[in-house]
């Protein structure tokens, strides 16, 4: 294992806070974080836990930063169709060695983001309407606790609901196994409008009406996003403000389910296709350089597309001078299915992610009122989703569940060696 004060572990993929720790671990297994928890413990300082980066909660001072980089071990059991994964695996590594099997995880769109604390928050993958959280196949998980102590988190115990779903702040999961879906290939990609060719709400009024008629096994997003004129951008998206509507489906029937979004307008481009599952990715072409970003996320009762939904537009489109990507994703279907685990706003339609570049500050003088309009049909926050926000722990989850989980933190890190868990506190 590395221990060290040095800055070399702490660059990650969302590069708007600074973490500096007292000290860095590496672990290579197990024992090497057992070992960096006792270290943490019997020096009183508090430890945060890293593989990817994707969504800092915020800037780190002090304490202890255990990088699980190098705990990247994947291992499948098609027979079993599941898949063993390490604190470190990335998602990409893990459609790699499923796909000669025919087999697939219940991966996020991005293949750089980390397979365990994705999990941790719930997962909400390209497949979810038709097979629900990545949460919920999960197997069993391994975590040391704040005592320093190994456990084998499996269904039906508190430790192991607690962990899906509000398992940032409990311990550091080492290893955990999660079940595969046989999908070989399936029919997804986009559909692009110009958004200042076809009114951007009349698009989304159109989704949010197609996503009535559609069945459970597609899942979708609409997405708007004003591009700046920059030479490092493919010229189609040079200075457009692009709205699109993305679509992931195992069915035969998908040119005939997506033909009513074709006639809302003039299509800039269109990408819909067969595709192997080892694709899959390319449906959202996730940016896949680090980058400094900040937002926040809704999960809503409904969608009022017609006035809410066009205000939104309008306080996050290119006449605000900055670059805010908005996403609805398309919730229900298995995702509203009841699980063993803590993921709350199961009875969410919609979950609206807004995120922009810049100074946190800055960030939310530009999104708190744009979720403000949101605000009579919010239920809550995704904490997958709270890239910089997740310093408030509001709406995060229900009062029921978050008493639950209140509950477990007190007897896994009552000193909150982990933190207060995106506002659980013991």
């Amino acid at each position: 294992m590395t221990h060290q004060t040095d800055h070399s572990e702490l660059i990650g993929f969302q590069t708007s806070f600074d973490l500096r720790p007292d000290a860095v671990f590496r672990p290579s297994d197990s024992d090497d974080v057992i070992a960096a928890v006792r270290h943490a413990a019997d020096r009183k300082l508090s430890v945060a836990v890293e593989a990817t980066g994707h969504g800092r909660p915020g800037p780190v001072t002090g304490g202890v930063l255990v990088s699980t980089k190098g705990m990247d071990r994947v291992t499948v059991d098609p027979d079993a169709r599941t898949v063993r994964v390490q604190a470190g695996v990335r998602w990409g590594q893990v459609v790699a060695a499923a796909a000669p099997y025919g087999l697939a995880p219940l991966n996020g769109s991005a293949p750089s983001v980390g397979a365990v604390s994705y999990t941790l928050g719930g997962g909400l993958g390209i497949l979810a309407r038709e097979f629900g959280y990545a949460a919920d196949h999960v197997r069993w998980l391994d975590v040391v606790t704040a005592d320093g102590h190994m456990h084998h988190a499996v269904p039906g115990s508190e430790l192991y609901w607690a962990l899906l779903g509000g398992g940032h702040r409990l311990g550091v999961v080492t290893e955990l196994e999660i079940g595969l879906v046989p999908v070989r290939t399936l029919y997804g990609g986009s559909l692009a409008f110009d958004g200042r060719e076809v009114e951007p709400a009349a698009v989304l009024r159109a989704y949010e009406a197609w996503t009535r008629t559609v069945p459970d096994g597609l899942t979708s997003s609409f997405a708007a996003v004003p591009y700046p004129d920059l030479p490092a951008l493919p010229p189609h998206l040079r200075g457009r403000y692009v709205v699109s509507v993305r679509v992931a489906y195992t069915g035969d029937d998908g040119d005939q389910l997506v033909a009513p979004l074709r006639k809302t307008g003039p299509v800039l481009a269109d990408s819909l296709r067969e595709m192997p599952y080892a694709e899959s990715h390319t449906i959202h072409s996730d940016p896949d350089f680090p980058h400094t970003y900040y937002g926040d996320s809704a999960v809503l009762s409904e969608l009022d597309a017609a006035d809410a939904g066009g205000e939104l537009l309008r306080l996050t489109g290119p006449d605000t001078g900055a670059m805010v990507v908005v996403q609805v994703n398309h919730l229900g279907g298995a995702l509203a299915r009841p699980a063993g685990n803590s993921v709350p706003w199961r009875d969410g339609r919609f979950l609206v992610r807004l995120l922009t570049m810049g100074e946190r500050e800055k960030a939310r003088a530009l999104l708190d009122p744009a979720f403000e309009v949101l605000a009579p049909r919010t239920l809550g926050r995704a904490v997958n989703f709270a890239f910089g926000a997740g310093d408030r722990g509001e709406g995060l989850y229900d009062p029921g569940t978050r008493k639950r989980l209140a509950g477990v933190k007190s007897t896994y890190d009552p000193a909150n060696l982990f933190g207060d868990g995106y506002g659980v506190s013991a």
